[in-house]
C-alpha cells in the first residue's frame, strides 16, 4: 500500500476549497483543567459534520467515469455514510448506503437527505457490510471502504497536515481509532512532518480491536456504546500495520469518561461532538498525569450526535456533579407538611424541578408518605447542606442518585 506524505499532499490539494480548512485553537479552560495545553482541531465543523468528508472526497474524486457510472455502495454507521452520500451526490454519483438498525436517527435522516438510497440491515457493521456485499455484487457497485484504502487514508490524513501547520508546537496528537483510517493517515504526516511527535490512539473499553490486534490478542468487543463511530470490531489490515509501525501508544477509556468529555466540550467549549469526537479529550481526562506539561492535539472527529442522547448525557451530568438531584423524604401523612418541606429546601437555596408523593404503595406505613423531590443546587456541597437543614427539622432524608458520595 504505502501512503507516503506525498500521497497525503495531493490529497490535501484535492478536498483544497471543497472541505473545510477546520479551526484548529488552544482551549484556555480545558488547558487548565487537565494541565497540558490542549490544541482542538473543530473537524465537528465539517460540511457533514465529521472528519470523513476529506476520504470520501479523495475516493470519490479517483474513480474512472465507467465507476461512476455504476454507481457506489458504502456501510456506515453513520459518518462515513454522509460523507459518501454528500460528495457522491456533488460529482453526480448514484449512492447506495447500507445502515446497522441501531444508527442514530440524525445520522440517517441526514444521509437521507444527500440523496443516498438507504438501506438498513442488523445491529452491528459487520451484519451491515453482509447485505452491503451482496448488493454491491448483485448490482456491479463500487464499494468505499470507510477505512482500508490508500486514498481513505490519505485524505484522513490531511488532518494531522493542517493541524501542524496550524499549530507547529505540537507535541502530542490523540486520535480515536475505529478502523484505524484516520490515525493512519494523521501518524503517516505527522511522523514525516515530525518525527519525534508522539501519536496515540484511543479506543472504547467495550470495542478494543485495534489495541487487541496489535497487542496479538484475541479480538473480543461488544455492548452498547456511546461511541459508535468508533465501536468497530475488525480493524484494517493495511491500517494495523500503521498503527504497529508508527503508533506509541494505544489507550482505552470507559463509557463514562467519554460522557464526561461530550460535557466537559459542550460547557468549556460551546461545542457539540458525538461519542467518538470526545474520545481524545476523554483519554486526556481519565489520566492527566500522563499529558501533564505536554502540547496535546486532540481531534475532534464528528459532532452527530442524536439530540435525545445529548439531553440525557447533560442531564446525567448535572446529577453526577450535584447540580441536579433526587432525595427521598419521609413525611407524616398530613396537611402542611409539604409545605414545611419545600420552605426548608428554599431557604437553602435549592430550586424544586419535580416533587412526587407516595403514599399508596404497601411497604410505606399508612400514617406516613414518601416524598421524592428534583432539586437544582449548586454543587454536591450545597445537596449535603439541604440533606442537614431537612434532618435538623426531624425528617429522614437519602439522596437517590447514584455518586461517589450519595448517601
Amino acid at each position: 500500500m504505502g501512503v507516503t506524505i506525498d500521497d497525503i499532499r495531493r490529497a490535501a490539494e484535492t478536498i483544497a476549497g471543497t472541505v473545510e480548512r477546520t479551526p484548529c485553537r488552544v482551549s484556555r479552560r480545558l488547558s487548565d483543567l487537565t494541565g497540558a495545553t490542549v490544541v482542538l482541531k473543530f473537524e465537528n465543523l465539517q460540511h457533514t459534520g465529521s472528519f470523513k468528508d476529506r476520504g470520501a472526497l479523495v475516493k470519490l474524486n479517483s474513480l474512472s467515469a465507467e465507476e461512476r457510472a455504476r454507481g457506489v455502495i458504502a456501510v456506515s454507521a453513520g459518518n462515513h455514510a454522509q460523507g459518501v452520500a454528500y460528495h457522491a451526490q456533488q460529482l453526480g454519483i448514484p449512492a447506495t448506503i447500507v445502515m446497522p438498525e441501531g444508527t442514530p436517527h440524525v445520522k440517517v435522516r441526514q444521509t437521507e437527505s444527500y440523496g443516498a438510497n438507504i438501506m438498513q440491515h442488523g445491529d452491528t457493521l459487520d451484519a451491515a457490510a453482509e447485505l452491503a456485499e451482496s448488493q454491491r455484487t448483485r448490482h456491479d457497485l463500487v464499494f468505499i471502504h470507510p477505512y482500508d484504502d490508500p486514498l481513505i487514508i490519505a485524505g484522513q490524513g490531511t488532518v494531522a497536515l493542517e493541524m501542524l501547520a496550524q499549530h507547529p508546537a505540537l507535541d502530542t496528537l490523540i486520535v480515536p481509532i475505529g478502523g484505524g483510517g484516520l490515525i493512519s493517515g494523521c501518524a503517516i504526516a505527522a511522523k514525516a512532518l515530525k518525527p519525534d511527535l508522539r501519536i496515540v490512539g484511543v479506543e472504547t473499553e467495550l470495542y478494543p480491536s485495534m489495541y487487541q490486534l496489535v497487542h496479538g490478542e484475541p479480538i473480543h468487543c461488544g455492548g452498547q456504546s456511546i461511541a459508535e463511530g468508533i465501536a468497530v470490531k475488525a480493524p484494517g489490515a493495511h491500517t494495523a500495520a500503521v498503527v504497529r509501525e508508527l503508533v506509541d501508544d494505544l489507550l482505552l477509556v470507559p463509557e463514562e469518561q467519554i460522557e464526561i468529555a461530550i460535557e466537559h466540550l459542550v460547557v468549556a467549549e460551546k461545542t457539540v461532538v458525538e461519542g467518538a469526537g470526545a474520545a481524545a479529550l476523554a483519554a486526556v481526562l481519565a489520566d492527566p498525569g500522563r499529558f501533564r506539561g505536554a502540547t496535546v492535539g486532540l481531534i475532534l472527529t464528528g459532532g452527530n450526535i442524536d439530540t435525545r442522547l445529548l439531553s440525557s448525557i447533560l442531564m446525567r451530568g448535572l446529577m453526577r456533579s450535584g447540580r441536579i438531584t433526587r432525595m427521598r423524604v419521609e413525611i407524616d401523612d398530613r396537611p402542611g407538611v409539604l409545605a414545611q418541606v419545600a420552605q426548608i429546601i428554599g431557604e437553602g437555596r435549592g430550586n424544586i424541578l419535580e416533587v412526587a408523593h407516595q403514599r399508596m404503595f404497601p411497604d410505606v406505613p399508612a400514617k406516613l408518605a414518601e416524598l421524592d423531590v428534583v432539586i437544582e443546587t449548586r454543587d454536591r456541597v450545597h445537596v449535603r447542606d439541604i440533606e442537614t437543614r431537612l434532618r435538623s427539622a426531624g425528617f429522614m432524608v437519602r439522596e437517590l442518585v447514584n455518586t461517589p458520595d450519595a448517601v
